[in-house]
């Protein structure tokens, strides 16, 4: 497995993109969940680690 190196204030892009018409994410908070938000409408999520690591295709910065 590849090894993925994000932070909080990363902008990653994952691999399905948001309705909105983009996919690409800033991470606003790391832990055992991890909160993302959209970088095109603002829309927050929050999903668990393990499953966000299995949808992140990149790392941008």
């Amino acid at each position: 497995m590849e090894n993925k190196e994000y932070q909080l204030n990363s902008k990653v892009i994952m691999k399905k993109g948001h309705p909105c018409g983009t996919n690409e994410w800033q991470i606003i908070r790391v832990g055992a969940d991890i909160k993302i938000k959209c970088l095109g409408c603002g829309r927050i999520v929050m999903i668990p680690r393990v499953e966000f690591n299995k949808k992140l295709k990149k790392v941008i910065e």
